[in-house]
């Protein structure tokens, strides 16, 4: 007997909830952007010293007692208090839903270095006497923690996990979320991503190892995508997730709809660690523009990944010359000039900063280019000042990773 597939359901977005470093809500993470607000600032952290970062500032007890945060983890705060924020965004009505059909989705970059490192930072006090390490290391440091520690706070009992996907896993978890509905495996999704980055030194060491690490006097012109003087990664962290559902679910109890997930893709590079690959960033696009329905002509906003990497940056600029050869209407902007790298919150994020332009067709710029890197280039890049554009009807997303893992997802407005 042959399988066939049931038709694919639209899937729609209903509500968001965001911790960004210059904004703890969508209204706030948007005006920032279109005011040209950095939320990169100093921050110093043990071993490796002063630095830049992007730091979040929501109130971890809004949603959580004090208790709860000191077993818990960073990440599960941060996505603790995005999912209360995106289910009160989605207008549920939270006490009549069966949580069982909720499933949660969560992308992540790395989980449990910054418990490991404070944990042994600790236990080096007691000459490394294993009777004091901590009870809470399992829990806090298991790969599923922040999905997990969301669905013990809200009490949902459907399908929760984490999708480790490197730098590409907001949209991983988004995606996710959407292909669960449409296999009925859940009635409501909440997926996005999450980061904690910014609390572990190592994150720091490793890439300044490589060479790949930002510094300016200025630490809200520390993040420079596209700049001929850029230096490297702002770390940061925070957090996004949405309510996901089925297009006639959503209709039906009159939900407003921020947006349709109408096409996406993920592959992989296999040539390198951590240098991307244009030709596959390439075939990530088109396979997501195919399953779309869309012409790149189409396409009205691109957001970018751009890290502030020299070989990074050039790699996407490369591959968006080619996907969107004489696409004389498509701008294109970056979202981390103003946050620095969520890692795996990144994708998700900068979505949600570049969603109102359905509404207001206004499209944010890229920042902290003084002086563009002919390399980057790019017919329809958004610099330095927002931009209207008459209609936005269709974003793409773009998220890369190390590992070489490439994510694209294609929002459409309904």
């Amino acid at each position: 007997m042959t399988y066939t597939p049931p038709p694919q359901q639209r899937i729609v977005l209903t509500g968001l909830g965001l911790t960004a470093p210059n904004g703890n809500a969508p209204n706030e993470f948007r005006a920032a952007l279109l005011d040209g607000r950095s939320g990169v600032q100093h921050y110093s952290i043990r071993y490796f010293g002063e630095t830049v970062a992007g730091i979040c500032h929501f109130d971890e007890l809004r949603y959580q007692k004090r208790k709860e945060v000191r077993r818990g983890t960073r990440a599960g705060s941060i996505g603790i208090y995005c999912a209360h924020e995106a289910i009160l965004s989605a207008g549920l009505s939270w006490e009549d839903i069966d949580k069982s059909r909720i499933g949660v989705y969560v992308g992540i970059t790395e989980h449990g270095n910054v418990e490991t490192e404070n944990e042994i930072y600790q236990i080096k006090q007691f000459d490394y006497d294993t009777s004091v390490w901590t009870h809470h290391h399992n829990p806090r440091t298991v790969a599923n923690n922040p999905a997990g520690e969301i669905t013990l706070n809200l009490g949902i009992t459907g399908p929760h996990y984490t999708i480790g996907a490197a730098c590409a896993a907001g949209n991983a978890g988004m995606i996710q979320g959407a292909q669960m509905l449409q296999l009925g495996e859940c009635d409501i999704a909440l997926a996005g991503g999450v980061s904690e980055s910014i609390h572990t030194f190592g994150i720091f060491a490793g890439f300044a190892s490589q060479g790949a690490l930002a510094s300016h006097p200025d630490p809200t012109k520390a993040s420079r995508p596209f700049d001929q003087d850029r230096n490297g990664i702002v770390v940061a962290e925070g957090g996004c997730l949405y309510v996901l559902e089925r297009l006639p679910d959503a209709q039906k109890r009159g939900a407003t709809i921020l947006g349709e997930l109408a096409g996406w893709a993920i592959n992989s590079d296999a040539s390198d660690f951590v240098l991307p690959n244009a030709q596959r960033q390439v075939a990530c696009m088109q396979l997501a523009l195919q399953r779309a329905g869309l012409e790149p002509s189409e396409i009205d906003l691109v957001s970018t990944h751009a890290t502030a990497t020299v070989s990074g940056d050039i790699q996407e600029c490369l591959a968006l010359r080619t996907v969107f050869d004489n696409c004389p209407n498509t701008l294109i902007n970056n979202t981390k000039s103003f946050i620095g790298h969520a890692m795996g919150a990144a994708g998700a994020l900068e979505l949600a900063g570049n969603l109102p332009a359905f509404q207001d067709g206004v499209c944010h710029a890229t920042i902290n280019v003084d002086t563009l890197d002919p390399l980057c280039d790019l017919p329809g890049l958004i610099l330095n000042e927002s931009r209207e554009k008459k209609s936005v009807r269709t974003i793409l997303n773009n998220s890369f990773g190390m590992l070489g893992i490439n994510s694209v997802l294609i929002v459409k407005h309904v």
